[in-house]
């Protein structure tokens, strides 16, 4: 099981890197919104080594046998690879490569709160913002949020693929 999850944490965690990378330079010119609809692409096109994983342990590993506790275990394992692959990409983009985005992005949402929501709104609203600003300023809560976020879509994936992948043994009676 150790190999499966590494081999298929390891590729996840590369596609991962390289949808990034992508991203990052093809696209500059998009919108936020866009932009993170590819993020969110990227983070299931790199989980999908999950259901890989699953099934090459199965067929390969263990004679055609998976249950669906293993099969979730070995999931989260291989998902938690591209979970820390993209919280440390993740930091590096904010503090090296653009350290101006979290000022950049923060401008974006007051300007488009400010365009779609009544004034009284508009001040709850960048109050609560205010009140976040702080907390995702910072490189570890960065990290945390966007490794969190992966696992948690690698999570879900890890159910659908162990419900998809379970095999009993069968029994010769």
């Amino acid at each position: 099981m150790k190999n499966t999850v590494v081999r298929y944490g390891i590729y996840g965690a590369i596609t991962i890197a390289i949808l990034f990378l992508l991203a990052l330079t093809l696209g500059k010119d998009l919108s936020y919104s866009a932009q993170e609809v590819i993020g969110y692409t990227s983070m299931v096109v790199s989980l999908l080594f999950v259901f890989f994983g699953i099934k090459h342990y199965r067929d390969h590993e263990n004679n055609g046998v998976v249950s669906f506790g293993k099969a979730l275990l070995i999931g989260i394992l291989i998902s938690l690879f591209a979970a820390l692959a993209f919280g440390i990409i993740d930091v590096i983009y904010i503090m090296y490569i653009n350290p101006d985005f979290a000022a950049e992005y923060y401008g974006h949402m007051v300007e488009q709160m400010r365009t779609t929501l009544s004034e009284e709104e508009f001040k709850i609203k960048l109050a609560e913002l205010e009140a976040e600003k702080e907390l995702f300023s910072s490189p570890v809560m960065n990290f945390l949020l966007m490794s969190f976020t992966v696992l948690i879509i690698g999570f879900i994936i890890s159910l659908i693929s162990g419900l998809i992948l379970q095999r009993k043994p069968t029994t010769n009676n």
